[in-house]
């Protein structure tokens, strides 16, 4: 059995047209690939399943190329019917997209099977360099400048709706800790469900940056540490997000308080206090305690006060320890998210 030889398949470089709905991205690689990150949009038919991918990297670390090579033709072999069914499919589903395919560096895997494809009519190009070249594109794109604005504050001054009503208005807005499907604390998730990896989590911030107008005056994002839940917020952005201008929102403690119980006022009980289990240490057996009781007699805006605390002292210590030189505050006692949004729009940054 021969290799197919792919120089007749067009060859496409990352960029931001694989982000904006032009293509159609196939990704040959196996579920277990897929699932650590992939480019956001792209649709998984696998070549080898996970099993196969690591029986023929084996073939290949013991017996060289050629006998890998021979191995996977062989496997692929009685699935290729089948893979020209899901190819078709989703052309029929996408017709005025054109499809790319691309494996990990673009090699054998993506070659072979877009020479397939092609010779069955279908309109398909290769990602030059693969998903390894996608990824440095995008790690590039994550580290390029952009007119980024901070917004910052103690915990329940509202950061979230803030942003959500600044998006509402028109606004440039990242939400790390919507795309990260975590709230950035003890209490961010509170029914443990699961987050992408940190790999797509970076794929993903880095697709939302791309398909923002190139001429925003502002990208606003929420102050986060260098992980939000149990993902790391991309190094190359963390680097920007450190140097840019901060607002820090500012609301008196009851305020914050009817924050804090609007969006947990219907959570689960067991689930809050398993929340409070995980910060004892650093909140003090007691005030765990103390929560816990609260809790327990339907008493949230008590527990919350308790929480706060913890919260509060984490939040001093980070802003000592990175103080931020372009600073401004806002107070917006008294002022809805709407309202805030509205003013923060006229503000001036240093």
């Amino acid at each position: 059995m021969t290799l197919p030889d792919p120089s007749s398949v067009p060859v496409v470089a990352p960029g931001p047209e694989l982000l904006d709905g032009r293509w159609l991205v196939v990704d040959t690689r196996s579920p277990a690939e897929f699932e650590a990150g992939h480019i956001p949009g792209a649709h998984s038919v696998p070549l080898f399943d996970d099993a196969e991918r690591a029986m023929i990297g084996t073939l290949y670390k013991k017996q060289g190329q050629a006998a890998a090579i021979e191995c996977g033709l062989e496997t692929v072999h009685p699935k290729l019917e089948q893979l020209i069914a899901v190819v078709r499919t989703l052309h029929a589903a996408h017709p005025d997209r054109p499809m790319v395919v691309h494996c990990w560096r673009g090699g054998m895997r993506s070659g072979s099977v877009s020479w397939l494809f092609r010779e069955q009519g279908l309109p398909v190009s290769r990602l030059d360099g693969g998903y390894k070249a996608y990824r440095k594109w995008a790690r590039e794109g994550l580290a390029a400048p952009r007119p980024y604005v901070i917004l910052g504050g103690m915990t329940g001054v509202g950061k979230t709706p803030i942003l959500a009503a600044l998006a509402a208005q028109g606004e440039a807005v990242l939400d790390l800790e919507g795309l990260a499907r975590h709230l950035g604390s003890a209490f961010g998730n509170l029914d443990r469900h699961s987050q992408p990896t940190t790999e797509q989590f970076s794929n993903d911030v880095h697709a939302v940056l791309e398909r923002m107008p190139g001429d925003a005056r502002r990208v606003w994002v929420e102050d986060e540490s260098r992980r939000v839940g149990g993902v790391n917020v991309p190094e190359e952005l963390f680097e920007r997000m450190r140097k840019a201008p901060y607002v820090e929102v500012e609301r008196p403690d009851g305020e914050r308080l009817d924050q804090l119980c609007a969006i947990y006022g219907g959570a689960d009980l067991d689930a809050l206090k398993a929340a409070f289990e995980r910060v004892r240490r650093k909140l003090g057996g007691q005030n765990v305690t103390a929560a816990h009781d609260a809790l327990d007699r339907n008493d949230l805006r008590s527990a919350a006060a308790i929480g706060l605390r913890y919260y509060d002292k984490l939040y001093r210590h980070t802003q000592s320890r990175y103080p931020r030189e372009r600073r401004t505050t806002f107070v917006a006692e008294g002022l809805a998210a709407d309202e805030v949004a509205r003013a923060l729009r006229d503000l001036a940054f240093p």
